[in-house]
C-alpha cells in the first residue's frame, strides 16, 4: 500500500455559526458546532479504515485564537482517543502563531503523546521513509509565501518528501499569503496538503487542498471530505481517494418560474427527497412570478422549510408580473388600491434603482398576503 497518511484542514472547532438564524423550536447552531467537533472521531476511522498512521491537519483546527478551555480540551482528548495515529496540528490564519500563542502553548502542555503542534518550519519524522515539511502561519494576514521554507529544508535521498501549508495559491484574498503554485516541483515534494480553500481542490497531481471535513457554507455543494493519500516512493505520482466526512450539506438550488404556474409544485420538484433534516438549503427563484405566485411560493415555502437543518429562500431575483385582476384582490378603490398602485408604479419605474424596485415589489407582495391571509 506505500505510505499512507489522512490530509484534513480547516474543522474551525468552536465556530458558533452567529449567521445561521436560530429556529424558536430548533437547535441548528448546536448541531452545527456538535458536528465540527464529531469530525475528529470521523477522520480517526477514516485513518483506521485506510491503514493510514498519521492525519495531517493543515491549518485552522480551531476557529479563532482564542477558543475556550473546553473546546481546546474536548478537542485534545478525541484526538487522544484515537491513540493508533498520530495528529499533526499546524497554525492556519485563524489559530495563528502570534494570535493565538496561548492557544498553542496550552496545546504543547495538554495535548497527549499522540497529537503533535507544528509550531516551527523544521522537518519532521513520520517513520523512516518519510518525513513532513511544516510551514506554520505566523500572523493572520502577509504578503509572503508561507510554504517558502520547505525550498531549504534537508532530508535523506530516497525519503518521501511531505510538504503541509495554509493559505492561497490562486487568488484566494483573507488568507496568510500566495503558496507558489509549482512549490512542489521547488521544494521537491511528493506532495503537498494544502488547507485554506474550503472545498475541495486539486491544484496539481502532487498539490491538493482537501477542503474542511465538515461544510460550513454554501458555496460547494457537496458534503465535506478528507483524502486518504498513498506514496509508493519518491517521485511515484500519490494516489488520492475523497472519503466523505461530512454530516449536514450545505446546498443551493435554482427555481425557475413563470406567471400562472403552479409555485408550490415547482418549489417540491427542487427540493431533496431525502435526508433532510441534515440539509441546509438555499432556493433561488428567478423567472416572473404573478402576485398569487408569489403568495402560493412563499407559503409552500412555509410549510417546506421546518423539513430541514436550515431553508432559505431567495426572490431578490424573481420578477414580478402585475395584473388588474389581482391589484383588484387588495382593493377595487380606497386607501389600499392606492397603496398597491403607487407600489407597482415604484416596481416598474425606470427612474429608481434595482434595490428600490425590489424593495416595492416585496412590499407589494406583502401587501397582497396580507389582504388574502385576512379574506379567508
Amino acid at each position: 500500500m506505500g505510505f499512507r497518511f489522512i490530509h484534513a484542514s480547516d474543522l474551525h472547532i468552536g465556530r458558533k455559526f452567529a449567521n445561521i438564524p436560530e429556529p424558536p423550536d430548533g437547535n441548528i447552531r448546536g448541531r452545527l458546532m456538535e458536528a465540527r467537533h464529531g469530525a475528529i472521531d470521523r477522520l480517526a476511522a477514516a485513518a483506521r479504515d485506510g491503514g493510514a498512521a498519521h492525519i495531517l491537519l493543515a491549518g485552522d483546527t480551531f476557529d479563532t485564537a482564542t477558543p475556550s478551555p473546553g473546546v481546546i480540551r474536548q478537542a485534545l482528548s478525541a484526538m487522544g482517543a484515537a491513540s493508533e495515529v498520530t495528529w499533526w496540528l499546524l497554525p492556519g490564519n485563524h489559530d495563528n502563531l502570534r494570535d493565538a500563542e496561548p492557544l498553542w502553548d496550552a496545546i504543547h502542555r495538554d495535548a497527549p503523546a499522540n497529537v503533535i503542534a507544528l509550531t516551527e518550519p523544521q522537518v519532521r519524522e513520520l517513520g523512516p521513509d518519510a518525513v513532513l515539511l511544516p510551514c506554520p502561519i505566523a500572523f493572520r494576514s502577509g504578503a509572503s509565501d508561507p510554504s517558502e521554507p520547505m525550498v531549504a529544508m534537508p532530508s535523506e535521498p530516497g525519503v518521501l518528501r511531505i510538504g503541509l501549508a495554509h493559505g492561497g495559491v490562486t487568488d484566494f484574498t483573507d488568507s496568510g499569503g500566495a503558496i507558489a503554485p509549482d512549490r512542489d516541483r521547488s521544494a521537491r515534494l511528493d506532495y503537498l496538503a494544502l488547507g485554506d480553500w474550503h472545498g475541495r481542490m486539486a491544484v496539481s497531481d502532487r498539490v491538493h487542498y482537501s477542503g474542511s471535513p465538515e461544510q460550513d457554507r454554501f458555496k460547494h455543494g457537496r458534503r465535506g471530505v478528507c483524502l486518504g493519500v498513498s506514496l509508493d516512493g519518491p517521485g511515484a505520482p500519490p494516489r488520492v481517494d475523497e472519503i466523505e466526512t461530512g454530516t449536514f450539506l450545505w446546498t443551493e438550488v435554482g427555481l425557475h418560474l413563470h406567471p400562472r404556474q403552479d409555485a408550490a409544485a415547482a418549489l417540491d420538484k427542487v427540493l431533496p427527497a431525502e435526508g433532510r433534516r441534515d440539509v441546509l438549503l438555499r432556493v433561488a427563484a428567478t423567472g416572473w412570478a404573478g402576485l398569487p405566485d408569489h403568495a402560493e411560493l412563499h407559503d409552500a415555502a412555509l410549510r417546506r422549510g421546518p423539513d430541514f437543518a436550515h431553508f432559505e429562500l431567495l426572490t431578490q431575483t424573481l420578477g414580478t408580473e402585475y395584473e388588474t385582476a389581482d391589484l383588484d384582490q387588495i382593493d377595487r378603490a380606497g386607501a389600499l388600491r392606492l397603496a398597491a398602485d403607487a407600489l407597482a408604479d415604484e416596481a416598474r419605474s425606470t427612474a429608481l434603482s434595482q434595490a428600490d424596485r425590489q424593495v416595492a415589489e416585496d412590499a407589494l407582495a406583502r401587501l397582497y398576503a396580507y389582504v388574502r391571509e385576512g379574506a379567508a
